[in-house]
């Protein structure tokens, strides 16, 4: 309490120093809140200085680092928030800045051992102190936050403080080995885990950026070699999250101690869950958290929000485009704080409006308007199956039993496909990293191994709302493999009448900004070939041996629309964001030599019995 009453006195001291400039809006107050093991959390208070009554207390959990002073304006996230007033709470990590302990970029909880300490039982903790200490809250705390944040909002669903009444995790990992941040089905995310990996523990003060010696990081990463000589040439075993990740290649029971979602069973607090369709970090952990908190919600509180964001998009001033994609007039970012998440939050730390009347609200792209659903996958979609023909053509016609059994390409490991136009910015800080998932395709068309398969001009528009799949029967001339799936939303080349004259043509650098003939990416994924039948335990493929690959495309509410095309890509590599497949099969990619990596012919099949598709969830 001492130190609580000492930063209230400098926070007045400093409140009176700035009030003949300017009223403040906040008291602040920093505070170092004791966890059960006796280590202290850096923790900021900022209460509003105009209130009536006693307000509720929201609270972020973050790795990044909490304010210095009180702000001097309500920034647009929280504007629709702070309409309704609420003591605002930010803490750092334990071993992030000035939080004592050791940060161990870890989201394994056991709930069994009391003497276990993690992001679940410090939330506890802080939250516990935070009702006990704070003057003038009302006894109700809500907590949420975007990426990290979100992943310490959506710890707490595990063991809940009495006074916690609601939880917004949003864009939160939940299987670092399975999907989101680190991985994709195993086949591990090399750029973002070595850059996010630097980032958070190369120094507890600082959020700290990889330097690159080479302006391409494509060209960097490609000349760096094998996964090996990260540790052997840049980072020399100093970072152990990076340690753990490459000492542990396949899903044992150290990422399963990481999935903390399954140990998820029911909605034991209001909760609402929010994606991004296009976040291009942690796509998936949210419709996972929905899925199984949904297993026991008896009391209906268990809610998904998902738009055309990218990561941590909603939270952003607008959120009227992504990329080049603009969402007909709508503010999709404030339309979400304004009309679900303020009114979630007023509802259940305020006891004012009324609950949300659905269950899964998502905007939908292509149709550019807010849908409700009562369930997920909505009860009217039914699955209808896409194929993929070997002549390049796309429909929903199984193949005949005339024209070639399959299409094939040769995949080279020293020439792999970019995952987005050269050259690529680092994946911090921003650059274009954040709306790459969007990015026009075409700047992989007709490369030599990238198979494309496109479809008539639609003559209807064809709603996919709920989780697609691709069935991809495949063989390679090695012993493992890659294989990446992309479904497209291919825009007639007049979407868009431009602007400029023929005669005077478009202004530089414009042309390239047009909708038409854009091929924007509505799914894409991943599966490594030595987990197709086991997580756990990693197989070599027989080499020319036909496959059957089942690979997730996650949940998506899309039209495609009259005229458009619809458009498959398969490739083989999708480099750096996903590390290199040497295509012979080793014991494991992060130990493998330069040597090991060799070319291989892949084959798509495309005949009756072995009918490569893609899944689609369609709407009537």
């Amino acid at each position: 309490m001492r130190k609580l009453i000492t930063a209230m006195c400098a926070a007045a001291l400093l409140s009176g120093a700035q009030t003949a400039v300017e009223k403040p809006l906040f008291h602040y107050q920093q505070v170092m809140v004791p966890m059960r093991d006796g280590i202290h959390l850096q923790t900021v208070i900022l209460t509003p200085v105009t209130r009536n009554g006693t307000l509720p207390i929201l609270l972020k959990r973050t790795p990044y680092g909490v304010p210095a002073t009180a702000p001097a304006a309500i920034s647009a996230p929280l504007k629709e928030l702070m309409a309704d007033g609420y003591i605002l709470v930010q803490q750092n990590l334990r071993g992030r800045f000035k939080s004592e302990g050791v940060f161990k970029l870890s989201s394994q909880v056991n709930l069994a051992d009391p003497k276990d300490t993690n992001e679940t039982t410090d939330a506890y903790d802080t939250i516990d102190w935070l009702v006990k200490n704070v003057p003038d809250n009302n006894g109700r705390v809500g907590i949420y936050g975007v990426s990290y944040d979100g992943l310490t909002a959506g710890l707490t669903l595990l063991h809940p403080h009495p006074a916690l009444k609601a939880v917004s995790e949003q864009a939160a990992p939940v299987d670092q080995w399975m999907n989101d941040d680190m991985h994709r089905y195993g086949a591990l995310r090399l750029s973002y885990a070595l850059e996010y990996s630097v980032m958070e523990q190369a120094d507890k003060n600082e959020n700290t950026h990889f330097h690159f010696d080479i302006y391409d990081t494509y060209e960097w990463y490609l000349k760096l070699g094998p996964v090996a000589n990260v540790n052997a040439s840049v980072l020399h075993n100093k970072l152990p999250f990076w340690n753990d990740t490459v000492e542990h290649p396949d899903y044992d029971a150290f990422w399963k101690r990481e999935a903390w979602v399954d140990q998820l069973h029911s909605s034991p607090v209001p909760n609402l869950n929010v994606a991004g369709f296009w976040d291009q970090e942690d796509p998936w952990g949210p419709w996972k958290i929905f899925r199984n908190a949904g297993e026991s919600d008896p009391q209906g509180n268990n809610f998904m929000v998902a738009g055309p964001w990218y990561h941590g998009e909603w939270q952003s001033a607008k959120g009227d485009a992504i990329g080049q994609i603009s969402f007909g007039g709508h503010e999709t970012a404030r339309e979400f704080r304004e009309n679900i998440q303020a009114p979630f939050f007023r509802y259940y730390l305020h006891g004012q409006g009324g609950k949300l009347p659905w269950k899964v609200s998502t905007f939908q792209s292509g149709s550019n308007a807010w849908r409700q659903y009562d369930a997920w996958p909505p009860k009217q979609a039914k699955a209808r199956n896409l194929y993929l023909h070997a002549d390049g053509t796309l429909s929903f016609d199984a193949p005949g039993g005339t024209g070639p059994e399959f299409a094939q390409y040769v995949s080279d490991p020293a020439n792999p496909v970019p995952y987005r136009q050269r050259p690529i910015s680092p994946t911090y800080p921003a650059g274009d990293w954040r709306t790459w998932e969007v990015a026009d395709q075409r700047f992989v068309d007709h490369r030599p191994d990238v198979l494309g398969f496109v479809s008539a001009p639609l003559e209807s528009e064809l709603t996919v709302t709920g989780p697609l799949a691709a069935e991809l029967f495949a063989s390679t001339s090695g012993t493992d493999s890659d294989f990446v799936v992309k479904l497209i939303d291919v825009f007639p080349d007049d979407a868009v009448k431009d602007a400029w004259r023929p005669e005077a043509g478009p202004a530089p650098g414009e042309y390239a900004k047009s909708m038409n003939g854009y091929e924007l990416p509505i799914a894409m994924e991943v599966r490594r070939g030595r987990y197709n039948q086991s997580y756990e335990h990693p197989a070599p493929l027989a080499a020319g041996k036909p496959t059957e690959f089942t690979i997730p495309l996650r949940d998506h509410d899309h039209v495609f629309r009259k005229g458009h095309r619809i458009m498959v890509q398969v490739q083989s590599t999708w480099f750096p964001v996903i590390d290199r497949n040497p295509q012979k099969f080793v014991a494991s990619i992060y130990t493998a030599k330069a040597s090991d990596f060799i070319q291989a012919t892949q084959r798509v099949y495309c005949s009756p019995r072995m009918a490569s598709h893609v899944v689609l969830s369609v709407m009537p």
